[in-house]
């Protein structure tokens, strides 16, 4: 079992910079590809990126691309998104996923987090 536990989200302006984490129990951290989802009200939820293993490969939406950038230290068992220039269409719950054979679909990952909550105010 992976318990995922996210912060730092907040209330930001159009053009400034969230960082968000994602902190994980357990002893296997580094067995898992970590990924980050969001929801925004009355939409589906949508990969926003991902980091494999060992951190050497990370993939992001096309949406975010240039803009946020996936991190993970595995002694500390934390994953983060680093948000920059953000847009109001950035609003929406992000997501925190833990997944052994995960790609960019959501079924595909294995535990969540509870979300946080992200506001960008234009």
């Amino acid at each position: 079992q992976v318990q995922l536990v996210e912060s730092g989200g907040g209330l930001v302006q159009a053009g400034g910079s969230l960082r968000l984490s994602c902190a994980a129990s357990g002893r296997t951290f580094s067995s898992y590809t970590m990924g980050w989802f969001r929801q925004a009200p009355g939409k589906e939820r949508e990969f926003v990126a991902r980091i494999s293993r060992s951190g050497i490969s990370t993939y992001y939406a096309d949406s975010v691309k240039g803009r946020f950038t996936i991190s993970r230290d595995n002694a500390k068992n934390t994953v983060y998104l680093q948000m920059n220039s953000l847009k109001p269409e950035d609003t929406a719950v992000y997501y925190c996923a833990a997944g052994r054979l995960a790609g960019n679909e959501g079924p595909k990952y294995d535990y969540w987090g509870q979300g946080t909550q992200v506001t960008v105010s234009s």
